[in-house]
């Protein structure tokens, strides 16, 4: 930037911090959630047998269930359980030309999913040799995408933790 002329991230910071200072309320005076937790978070999948071998077999993520999705008669809703109660759900609509994933507004950018550390690495070689493309971040996060374009992360930090910070 040239002298005198303000950084333009200075103006999201001061947005960052005026919505801190009116939202985040000191931990320990926060009211409960009224949520349990995360049920599961739906995706779309191109081919069921694809999804469930990349996900089962290479991340290691237990299918739990497989149905007839109630709203599409003839498309599947299965389930993977990926820990502490949570699963990870896709749909498939078959006849249906639904495209290719997009981020868009209210989208999904990525799903972080937390992995203990030793299980972590072990994943990370499972997909260096399953061909799957991916980038390390601060030697506890691997981002990638899934068979549908689908961006993740498993990251090593426990959950409520980000990058050793405390988020919860």
């Amino acid at each position: 930037m040239a002298a005198g002329i303000p950084s333009p991230r200075a103006g999201f910071e001061d947005r960052r911090e005026s919505i801190r200072a009116r939202y985040l309320l000191p931990e320990g005076t926060r009211p409960a959630s009224s949520a349990r937790g995360l049920h599961h978070t739906a995706l779309v999948s191109s081919d069921v047998e694809r999804t469930v071998r990349f996900y089962q077999e290479v991340l290691e993520f237990p299918l739990t269930e497989l149905i007839e999705n109630r709203d599409y008669p003839g498309s599947s809703h299965f389930f993977f359980d990926i820990g502490s109660g949570n699963l990870l759900a896709f749909f498939d609509f078959p006849g249906l030309d639904v495209g290719p994933y997009r981020e868009v507004l209210g989208g999904l950018h990525h799903i972080a999913i937390s992995v203990e550390p030793s299980r972590w690495e072990t994943l990370r070689d499972k997909l260096i040799a399953a061909d799957v493309e991916l980038v390390e971040h601060s030697e506890v996060s691997l981002y990638f995408r899934g068979p549908d374009g689908e961006r993740l992360e498993l990251i090593a930090d426990p959950l409520g933790e980000m990058y050793g910070s405390k988020v919860l």
